[in-house]
């Protein structure tokens, strides 16, 4: 957003799927609003038909972040197919890689012409759209048009490689996640519902991390359960995904250092007493129940 030139406005997120809650995004838009960024957490589906049907009624469009819910729906539909467009990461940590990379997705013509241009350092030649590359040729004579660049861009193209490891992945995918959800209901059913949150919304959800999250606020209990965890080789990350609250990171506080990020009161609670560690679909059921043993324990 920073590099696009916008100024982003943050809201803050709903305990049950660690979206944005949809009452702090509608509050939140103005007539400067240009989109809704919205972030699919660990997952979860952060999505509802109101909230879709209303930025549809005001006329802004979704962007989708289904980096880490790779096959979560919403009611049989899936994440990054309800808005505008959608980005899907392909690290080697998310439910299937291709080492690194990732794609978009979008049913906008125009979305997607440019961004074929954005990928391959802004040039026209790799637009299918032959109107487009006609009226850039015709503007711009003077220039190649096998090296005319309409737009700044990146090389962000991929290699043959890494689809081949991602086409084949892309065939485990539903059966995998199918285990990653049962693995998680396991997990909540077995923790201490009196010591950590565990009313997460399962429908839909496609978690490939456990997340651990205390009920109420204890700095005490939380460096007990951080202590134990290390203890016992178990590798976890503090906060969410992207390192909890954003707002506190530099590259925000930086250039937006009139915004304060305890205004965002969830993502700050889940910030300084969450953490997740991994579920991946070959996870022994034993290691479950110890886990949540160990955790019930503390």
């Amino acid at each position: 957003m920073f590099a696009a030139g916008h100024t982003p406005v943050f809201a803050d997120v709903d305990l049950k799927n660690l979206a944005m809650a949809e009452d702090e995004i509608l509050s939140h838009i103005t007539e400067k609003t240009r989109a809704v960024f919205l972030t699919h957490v660990l997952g979860f589906n952060g999505l509802s038909e109101s909230l879709i049907q209303e930025l549809e009624r005001r006329g802004v469009p979704l962007i989708e972040d289904v980096c880490e819910s790779h096959g979560a729906a919403l009611h049989g539909r899936k994440c990054g197919t309800l808005g505008l467009a959608s980005n899907f990461s392909f690290y080697y940590a998310h439910h299937m890689s291709t080492i690194e990379g990732g794609v978009i997705c979008t049913n906008d013509d125009k979305f997607y012409q440019y961004c074929r241009l954005y990928r391959s350092h802004g040039m026209i030649r790799e637009s299918t759209d032959e109107a487009l590359k006609n009226e850039a040729v015709e503007k711009y004579p003077e220039l190649r048009p096998e090296f005319l660049f309409l737009v700044p861009g990146y090389n962000m193209r991929s290699t043959e490689i890494n689809a081949v490891i991602g086409l084949n992945q892309l065939k485990r995918l539903d059966r995998n996640n199918q285990r990653r959800a049962e693995n998680f209901r396991l997990f909540l059913d077995n923790l201490d519902r009196e010591k950590y949150f565990t009313d997460f919304q399962q429908e839909g959800a496609v978690n490939y991390a456990f997340v651990i999250l205390l009920r109420t606020p204890d700095p005490e209990r939380f460096q007990r359960l951080t202590d134990a965890l290390r203890a016992e080789g178990v590798e976890f990350r503090r906060g969410t995904a992207g390192g909890g609250n954003l707002a506190r990171q530099p590259f925000v506080r930086e250039r937006m250092p009139g915004f304060d990020p305890a205004t965002l009161k969830t993502a700050d609670f889940i910030h300084s007493y969450g953490l997740y560690t991994g579920n991946y679909p070959d996870l022994d059921k034993q290691k479950i129940l110890g886990l949540c043993d160990l955790l019930n324990n503390i």
